[in-house]
């Protein structure tokens, strides 16, 4: 763990890039959204809302379960997943402020309008 003023040690910086790695990819950043606002969903349930195939999608929750990223529970047949953190979300969100930051074009970003009274 990081301790007040000291960098990370380089075996965090390594598993922090491997995260980032694994976010990269806009399906995986879209079922991070999706499980954000669901809480639990099936491959089937993820697969529409991200308009992916069900395979595909297993095959992307597969990567993000081996990273611990996700976790399983198992309903009758059906498995529904849900983020095993906030910390996926919160690193999606900051991706998606920066990159609002980067299309503003010297303009206030939507994240920094706030709504008056």
């Amino acid at each position: 763990m990081q301790t007040s003023g000291e960098e990370p040690s380089p075996e965090y910086i390594d598993l922090a890039a491997e995260v980032l790695g694994l976010l990269s990819d806009p399906t995986r950043i879209r079922i991070v959204l999706a499980l954000r606002r669901a809480e639990e969903l099936s491959v089937n349930a993820l697969a529409q809302i991200v308009g992916r195939r069900p395979s595909g999608v297993s095959q992307h929750l597969a990567r993000m379960r081996l990273a611990r990223m996700v976790t399983t529970r198992q309903e009758g047949t059906r498995v529904l997943y849900r983020l095993t953190d906030e910390h996926a979300v919160t690193l999606v969100l900051e991706a998606v402020k920066q990159a609002e930051h980067a299309v503003a074009d010297g303009h206030l970003p939507p994240h920094h309008h706030s709504v008056r009274p």
